[in-house]
């Protein structure tokens, strides 16, 4: 790039390059290297292309794939293949907890080696596809579903730009809650930069009447989600089930309860996945306000479907299981205009397909 060039307006460019790009670049000077590595380059960097992060279990050898595609007037023709890192290799039955400015968080037991024992130590390993660089957390005291669970949850502080984990423990709805007299409720956080687990700033925690659904977890703006439920327990001993939404903010680190419409807060979403999908959106306004968009109807010749992620467009995406399935799942996209379900050739495992949306970052450089 010519000396003519500001500095300044060179690093406005370097901020509307690739991460690929930014990468080649660092080696080319010092200053240029000190640029991209600073703290403020690195918070203020977006990637500006937007993209689909799909995970899921070959039929063949049962192992566990990811597929970048972009989100764009391609889509679904452009996609990649990626490389895991090592230390999400070395994870054992994982879990993904969530992705976040471009990062993914996946959980499970820690194995030395493709054939390896288990360690008594779970982890949480922080990867970024896009550098190819990844950090393993030693997750301590994770409960052993007897009387008590463990969830997680993840995101990036939009203040700070810190990557946190959540580890919520809380007594096990189905165990013996009353005859436990201890404090049902303990969450600490993980931020990256400290590199230590802690309670969180506020002590505010959920009610011992609810019950989270740590599959159900999405973070939005600095904002992570929850579905929940809470058990109401009326006179008589008769118990009745109230959906909600439980929010965290990952920046003042605070549990807010968000009620939803009566339509939802009283439906058996078990029992509604097996018939027809309703989607509905939020409205970030007090009260929070839902409008319903639109319906899945199940096509005749699919027995099951679940919602994975939506594309940038609003349309879903989901993992579709065929009448006669033969232990195979497909991924595809729901185009509401014309109530059609359309394949994205990604076939896998049933229901082993995990779809977010995803933008490139250098966090972690």
């Amino acid at each position: 790039m010519s000396n003519n060039i500001p500095f300044e307006i060179q690093a406005e460019i370097f901020k509307r390059l690739p991460v690929i790009s930014l990468i080649q670049i660092r080696s080319v000077c010092k200053a240029w290297k000190f640029l991209i590595d600073s703290d403020d380059f690195i918070k203020n960097y977006s990637g500006q292309m937007q993209y689909l992060l799909a995970r899921y279990k070959d039929n063949v050898d049962f192992q566990e794939k990811y597929v970048l595609i972009d989100d764009n007037h391609t889509f679904p023709q452009n996609r990649v293949s990626l490389n895991t890192h090592h230390l999400v290799n070395m994870l054992k039955y994982s879990r993904i907890i969530g992705c976040s400015h471009g990062l993914l968080c996946l959980y499970g037991g820690y194995q030395e080696g493709h054939d390896g024992p288990l360690s008594g130590t779970c982890r949480a390993v922080l990867w970024n596809p896009s550098i190819r660089k990844a950090v393993a957390v030693a997750v301590p005291n994770v409960a052993d579903m007897t009387i008590y669970e463990t969830g997680f949850g993840f995101g990036v502080c939009r203040e700070t730009n810190d990557p946190k984990i959540v580890k919520i423990t809380h007594i096990n709805m189905r165990g013996h809650r009353e005859s436990v007299t201890c404090i049902p409720w303990q969450v600490e956080v993980f931020p990256l930069s400290t590199g230590a687990w802690r309670s969180p700033y506020t002590s505010n925690l959920p009610r011992n009447s609810i019950e989270f659904d740590y599959d159900n977890t999405v973070v939005i703006y600095g904002m992570l989600y929850w579905l929940a439920t809470d058990r109401i327990t009326a006179d008589g001993g008769f118990q009745s089930y109230n959906n909600l939404i439980i929010s965290f903010d990952m920046t003042s680190e605070e549990f807010r309860e968000v009620n939803l419409p009566d339509s939802l807060a009283h439906q058996s979403i078990d029992e509604a996945n097996n018939l027809v999908f309703r989607v509905w959106t939020m409205t970030d306004v007090v009260p929070k306000l839902f409008t319903k968009l639109f319906t899945i109807d199940i096509p005749y010749n699919v027995s099951e479907v679940y919602v994975t992620g939506f594309r940038k467009t609003g349309e879903p995406i989901i993992d579709s299981l065929p009448r006669h399935p033969e232990w195979t799942g497909s991924l595809a996209v729901y185009e509401p205009c014309s109530n059609s379900i359309n394949s994205l050739g990604i076939d896998g495992r049933d229901f082993s397909h995990y779809v977010y949306s995803y933008i490139e970052s250098l966090l972690l450089l």
